[in-house]
């Protein structure tokens, strides 16, 4: 249950461009799907058209990326274009790599427990700030996470995908190496 209030922070797009004429410049579509703020989030569909319930205007993650064993900050400012009521769900896909790791549903008003909202979630203005300590056992590599979110009528709350590279700390790395605790040949 605590990945689906992740969820936000891990998700991203992947490399989509939208082809053009040969005498105008391409243009990377995913850049229209990005949102706002400093984060690795972008919208699995155009928001311009796809009328999502959740308008996010912005969503600021510290630090970005999202580091392993350490406390990641998470401040998100949206409208809800109407109110969102028992029985919404989030659909959750977490690759790492290629290899599906997670693919579940999960009861949306159970999620937002975690992040101090409950349902119903009512039409206006929301604001989020949340702490989470991420696990320093997360495993070094590629994660992409996919989280479709929908009302018991399966209208679009959002759609939001992220892909997050968790790697090594080099400097502790190096620091080990420094004072001959790390053994190249393991």
């Amino acid at each position: 249950m605590r990945l689906i209030a992740l969820t936000p922070l891990l998700l991203a797009a992947g490399a989509a461009a939208l082809a053009k004429p040969a005498w105008s410049p391409v243009t990377a579509l995913e850049d229209s799907y990005k949102v706002p703020g400093d984060n690795p989030l972008y919208y699995c569909d155009n928001p311009e058209t796809e009328k999502y319930i959740l308008e996010v205007e912005s969503v600021d993650i510290d630090p970005n990326p999202p580091k392993a064993g350490k406390t990641l900050t998470i401040k998100a400012k949206g409208k809800f274009t109407e109110d969102v009521e028992e029985g919404a769900k989030v659909h959750l896909t977490v690759k790492y790599g290629l290899i599906t790791i997670i693919r579940q549903t999960a009861d949306l008003c159970d999620a937002v427990k975690n992040v101090e909202l409950e349902c119903p979630l009512e039409e206006g203005v929301m604001e989020l700030s949340k702490d989470v300590d991420l696990p320093s056992q997360i495993p070094n590599g590629k994660y992409t996470v996919l989280a479709d979110v929908v009302t018991k009528d399966d209208d679009k709350i959002t759609c939001l995908k992220a892909t997050v590279e968790f790697k090594k700390d080099t400097e502790a790395a190096q620091s080990k190496k420094s004072f001959g605790l790390w053994k190249e040949d393991m």
